[in-house]
């Protein structure tokens, strides 16, 4: 699935994975190679994030229901927690460096599908 920042015109990814049971919002990229995932939620909730057993670095969104950007993480590094302060009804991880090449700010409108 394609990650793309309409805002800026810019991709942030190519093959992100997209995950919606508890299953799969459970395990993330624990134990995992690097990659892209997107995480739905059913209403705009505070959603805390860890990076137990991720061996690398990600870059992460935060989005709205009207998917904008509300919060970023950047270079957030392995075994870490990291609580927004920014409600969000969507997750992006993605690869160290995505956020910057892609010039995505807060305000900017994401959009992910099978492009």
């Amino acid at each position: 699935m394609r990650i793309k920042n309409t805002t800026k015109k810019t991709l942030l990814a190519k093959n992100a994975k997209l995950c919606k049971n508890i299953f799969s919002k459970s395990i993330g990229l624990m134990f995992s190679r690097p990659r892209s995932l997107i995480f739905i939620f059913k209403k705009e909730k505070i959603i805390p994030l860890h990076m137990l057993f991720v061996f690398y670095p990600i870059d992460v969104l935060f989005l709205n229901k009207n998917k904008i950007v509300v919060e970023i993480k950047e270079n957030f590094k392995p075994f870490v927690f990291y609580t927004p302060k920014n409600k969000a009804m969507y997750v992006i991880e993605l690869l160290k460096g995505a956020i910057k090449s892609s010039k995505t700010k807060i305000g900017d409108k994401i959009d992910f599908g099978k492009q």
